[in-house]
């Protein structure tokens, strides 16, 4: 419930983080996918920690 606003998309905890950074890119979409920087895998490390954090703790 903490940060929910009505009308508005939740924070994801999934890969649509990481999809959404490829859409800012100039990629054809075929294999092999760009590198990730250091600072998008960062990211979506943090994201995965916090899902974890929210169902365990």
């Amino acid at each position: 419930v903490e940060g929910y606003k009505v009308g508005i998309s939740p924070p994801s905890f999934d890969k649509q983080f990481v999809r959404d950074y490829l859409d800012t890119l100039d990629w054809d979409k075929t294999a092999p996918g760009p590198t990730l920087p250091a600072d998008i895998l960062n990211q979506t490390s943090e994201r995965y920690q916090e899902a974890l954090t929210r169902l365990f703790d």
